[in-house]
């Protein structure tokens, strides 16, 4: 438990530092290690849409609880970096499941609200960090608010005030930082980022409209992740290759023996 809990400090002070954290979301042993080997990579995160994926279910929970856990197992034994999991909102018992990730490794995770009543939502945060205290450890939770990504046609101000009242009350019960997907413009990530404060908010890197990390770092931002895109990535050059195959032609130059 000793490295667990040098882990999680190690997770926990990549969120609290200055420069922002940058984690390209992983999905299985192969992609994990390609990810660890690059220089600068200090920890990973897990995507459970991608592992999801993986085995052929829709995200939303869809995948055994087990199944998921073993994959995650899997990566945390395949690499020397901190793991953050990505447990969706918690599988119906977030500090059960919370419980269940530290056994396998895990150091960090990430909890949708799915816009539950904020008090129910705040309980769960709790029960989260109560299962990380239990294990002896500083469980880093990137507490997630869906209030921009499940904000309709609602007048945008108040969309990130309720955003915000969410992120505040989750970082007042003891979550180290606050993952709000679908901020994109630079003038809603520093609206947010100031209210809540320096190394405080998390965000997901979109393709073709995100910023460019650095300028996030600017902003206060505390951790930038990919999610699924990693995987999108991988799986856009696969198609791409194979399509250059089946077309007469050539797998691209350039390929690296990764595996």
């Amino acid at each position: 438990m000793t490295n667990l809990s040098a882990r999680a400090r190690t997770l926990l002070d990549l969120h609290t530092a200055p420069e922002i954290l940058v984690l390209a979301n992983v999905w299985d042993v192969i992609s994990a290690r390609a990810v660890a080997a690059l220089p600068g990579v200090r920890a990973l995160a897990t995507a459970s849409h991608s592992i999801a994926a993986t085995f052929g279910y829709e995200d939303g929970e869809n995948i055994p609880l087990e199944l998921h856990l073993d994959m995650v197992r899997r990566i945390v034994d395949a690499v020397d970096v901190p793991v953050t999991m990505d447990f969706e909102a918690g599988y119906g018992d977030a500090g059960e499941t919370a419980r269940r990730a530290i056994e396998a490794g895990v150091v960090g995770g990430n909890l949708e609200d799915r816009l539950k009543p904020l008090d129910e939502a705040v309980a769960a945060v709790e029960a989260v960090l109560a299962a990380g205290r239990d294990a002896g450890i500083d469980f880093v939770l990137n507490a997630r608010t869906d209030a921009v990504v499940l904000a309709g046609d609602r007048p945008r101000v108040q969309v990130l005030d309720e955003a915000i009242e969410r992120g505040r009350a989750f970082l007042a019960a003891g979550a180290p930082v606050v993952f709000v997907p679908g901020l994109v413009s630079r003038d809603e990530i520093q609206t947010v980022a100031d209210a809540l404060g320096p190394q405080k908010l998390s965000v997901i890197s979109v393709p073709g409209v995100s910023l460019p990390t650095r300028e996030l770092q600017d902003l206060g931002v505390a951790r930038v992740s990919t999610g699924p895109f990693t995987q999108r990535v991988a799986l856009t050059a696969l198609q791409d290759g194979a399509t250059a195959v089946l077309g007469g032609g050539t797998l691209p130059e350039g390929t690296r023996a990764l595996n």
